[in-house]
């Protein structure tokens, strides 16, 4: 099949985290397939009910292909021109899983062997599919994670830190402000304090970044809140130890800081001969945990369209990564 006729029947398939069932049967049957015509083997393997991670290997892998099969919301069919592919997945990834396995298909055409692909569910949540695999590794000495880059290998990619915010007050009768104390009030001077913190900038990933992503509160706007809250998120450069410890003493007593997630920063690798460029998005790479090998991250697609209603992809994006991808598990190969 076409890469992309392949493309536009993968972003057809919904598969909003965690509704990847779908898409899943679609990879591991026309992986299925491609084994049959190779010799290779394909499993599935349950990271919780009706969710699986779809893996294929052709030989002993040295190098493993891998992305993750869910998407953000909401779903939006293909569609295309002369110069994109549009909708959900377009870029992030179903574009890139159409390239991975158009590059398989190529390359096993030509007899090549050693190679693995491995397709994950939940990267847009918490990584459950990467972190499962990592429970269960193949021996791969490299993995190639695709995440849009436009094409260019990644050096390097901003870590994570999320923190939930709670403010508690005390309820009363808006009429009598005095009676009460606002949760409200206390959550927004600690959103300012947090605001106010200088965060770490690093030569290669440059400046750490801090979105302040939901805030909820109160009863009713006749009534003082007795509670409010807000999650904060801080694309991270380096070590997080400063980072948190300024973040905690700035909210001091104003309200409380609970801890809910870290991703490190990433250094990554590499490749003679290929552009690179630095991204700031996280990705399913510090859940593998290194068990799939030494990771690189490309693909086709930029992540400036990720996550909107204009999600597409370029043709000739999807094309060039097709030979990339062959390319790289050529010359990782030869480094053996």
């Amino acid at each position: 099949m076409h890469v992309f006729e392949l493309t536009r029947e993968l972003i057809d398939i919904p598969s909003v985290t965690p509704e990847e069932l779908e898409v899943g049967k679609y990879l591991y049957a026309y992986l299925e397939r491609l084994c049959r015509d190779y010799h290779g083997c394909v499993e599935r393997t349950e990271v919780e009910p009706d969710r699986w991670n779809v893996f294929a290997c052709f030989g002993e892998p040295i190098v493993t292909l891998s992305t993750h099969m869910d998407t953000v919301p909401p779903f939006i069919p293909s569609r295309e021109d002369d110069e994109f592919i549009w909708g959900r997945g377009a870029c992030d990834t179903k574009g890139i899983i159409a390239s991975m396995i158009t590059a398989a298909e190529s390359l096993l055409s030509q007899g090549v062997r050693n190679f693995g692909l491995l397709f994950v569910v939940g990267e847009e949540r918490n990584s459950a599919g990467a972190y499962h695999a990592a429970a269960n590794p193949r021996g791969s000495r490299y993995i190639i994670n695709g995440e849009p880059t436009e094409n260019q290998l990644a050096l390097g990619s901003k870590g994570a830190l999320r923190y939930e915010v709670i403010a508690r007050g005390r309820m009363a009768h808006s009429a009598y402000p005095e009676l009460g104390e606002s949760a409200i009030e206390k959550l927004l001077d600690a959103l300012q304090a947090i605001r106010q913190v200088e965060l770490p900038v690093d030569p290669v990933l440059g400046k750490s970044t801090l979105n302040i992503g939901i805030i909820r509160g109160g009863r009713a706007p006749n009534v003082i809140p007795d509670e409010a809250r807000a999650e904060i998120f801080v694309r991270l450069v380096g070590d997080s130890a400063a980072t948190r410890a300024a973040l905690e003493a700035a909210v001091g007593d104003l309200a409380e800081m609970n801890f809910v997630l870290e991703i490190p920063a990433l250094r990554l690798t590499a490749v003679e001969g290929l552009p690179t460029t630095v991204v700031a998005y996280t990705t399913d790479i510090p859940a593998f945990g290194g068990k799939w090998g030494q990771p690189l991250l490309m693909g086709p697609g930029t992540i400036h369209v990720a996550h909107t209603l204009d999600e597409r992809v370029p043709k000739k994006q999807l094309l060039e990564a097709v030979e990339i991808y062959q390319k790289i598990i050529r010359q990782l190969h030869a480094n053996e």
